[in-house]
Parts: C-alpha cells; structure tokens; sequence
C-alpha cells in the first residue's frame, strides 16, 4: 500500500455505511470508472441530469480509502454525499472493507478483470499516476504483478477472496469485464436486477450508449482529466478497454511463465476468466 491509502487507516476502518449503500469494489483498472458511471446513470440519470455535465464521477463516486490532503478525502466525501443512495468505491481486498458495510447488508458489486490485461492497464496507470510508485520496466513489473507486491495486493487473492465471500454473503454481485464488453446491455440488465431497478427501454438505451469507451474517454466529468495527479501527456487514463490487449506486451516466454505461476494459484475452478472474446 502507499500512504494515501493507510494515513486515515483508523478512520476509514470506523466508516459508518447505511443500508441503502452501494459499494463499488475492483482489483484496480478493472473497470471502476465504468461500473460507477453505470450506476449512477441508473440511479441519478433521469432525476438529476446535470451531475453529468457539471460534477466529476470521483465526486460523484469518492474513492473511500484515498487521502490527499488539500485534494481527496475519501471518508469526508463519502460522508457529505448527497444522493441516496450514496454509491461509494473501494479497491480494498475484502477483508479491509470496512465493517459496518457487512453489517448493515449493503448491496456490493464487483468488477474482476482477466489478469493479463489487468496488469498491462496497471502498468500504464502506474506510468501516468503521480500518487503510484513508479513501475519501471515491463519485465520486472510483469514479476512484481505476479509476486502480488502491487498497491492493493495480489490480483490472486483479491479475485478468489471476494469470489469466496459472494458465497456467504448473497448482497454480492460480480462482474466480469470481459462480459461487460461483449454485451454491455445484457450485463446492465443483470445488474438492475440485483439492485430492484427496472429502467424503461429508451433510458436503458441511453445508458448503453453513454457508456461505451470512447463516449467516456471524450467525457471530461468521467475520463479524470480534471485530477492533477495524473499525466495525461505520459498515458491517457481511459487508454483503450480492450480484451486482448496483453498480447501485445506479453513476449511468448512471459507468456508460458505467466500461465504456470496463474494455474498454481488460480485453484477454485469456478471462478474462470477470458483472455479474449
């Protein structure tokens, strides 16, 4: 972890959640930014159409652990929200989630990613984010992901772990990426049944359309280049959203190093993920 995530530890492991909470929670880069976006043009679309065009998502979906003085606190935001409900995002492990989120029942989505293309989209980010250590050169980095010595841990644990609480705790609902991208309005359709919302056809069309990667990218309150942490000259933050897009980092040795090392600890056959669609 870096100290914007541990310097308000106490505080944030003391965050009251109300029951009508949504939290949003991913390994990093695994479609935070979307999942955020999706839910609060379902929640806020209709009955508050100028969030949209005058208030950044990170407003609209703090960041619950982040802490940067002068410019992010997670909990403050999270706490002054006005909206109900307060949709809120954490990229914790699940055993650092704070709480009263089990205890108040709050519904949970969550975003996984295959790990191939979720490491190239850390590595760029890593790149482009002031706040993260710098990633240095593929190779090493490709080994770091793997050890799990990333900001927020292992990929491995962080899937298999959430994927393991799903099962005793029904309020879960996970995603895949890779699904979210072969068929965007199916998995919208999925999640408003989790969530007891029964958009009409023509905002469910809006919703689809607004959100495909390249109406995102061009969106200035969605694509965070209002955040001066970040060096959009180094990387944009919203790079391409592909599925596939490992092969063009992962030599043919990464490649067969990777799949041994993942099949060790990839053992719940159950959870399964696409490198490609």
């Amino acid at each position: 972890m870096t100290h914007y995530f541990t310097n308000n530890w106490e505080n944030i492991q003391n965050f009251q959640a109300r029951p009508d909470d949504i939290l949003i929670a991913t390994y990093p880069k695994a479609g935070t930014t979307w999942v955020s976006l999706i839910l609060d043009l379902l929640y806020f679309g209709k009955t508050a159409p100028e969030r949209q065009t005058s208030i950044p998502i990170e407003h609209r979906v703090p960041f619950l652990e982040i802490n940067i003085p002068s410019m992010f606190q997670g909990i403050d935001m999270a706490e002054n929200l006005p909206t109900s409900p307060r949709l809120i995002k954490t990229h914790f492990p699940v055993q650092f989630v704070p709480k009263s989120f089990w205890e108040q029942n709050c519904k949970v989505v969550y975003v996984a990613r295959n790990a191939k293309d979720n490491m190239v989209s850390f590595f760029h980010f890593d790149r482009m984010n002031m706040a993260e250590p710098e990633p240095g050169e593929w190779n090493n980095y490709f080994h770091r992901f793997m050890e799990g010595k990333m900001v927020f841990g292992s990929w491995y644990d962080h899937v298999n772990n959430w994927w393991k609480k799903k099962q005793t705790y029904s309020n879960i609902h996970y995603m895949f990426y890779e699904d979210m991208i072969e068929d965007t309005g199916r998995e919208i359709d999925k999640l408003c049944s989790f969530l007891g919302l029964s958009p009409s056809a023509e905002e469910k069309k809006q919703i689809t359309g607004g959100v495909q990667f390249d109406n995102m990218k061009k969106n200035d309150m969605v694509n965070h280049c209002t955040i001066p942490i970040m060096d959009f000259k180094i990387s944009p933050f919203m790079r391409k959203g592909k599925v596939g897009d490992w092969k063009n980092h992962f030599t043919v040795a990464q490649n067969e190093e990777f799949e041994e090392d993942y099949k060790k600890k990839m053992k719940d056959l159950t959870l399964e993920f696409r490198t490609e669609i």
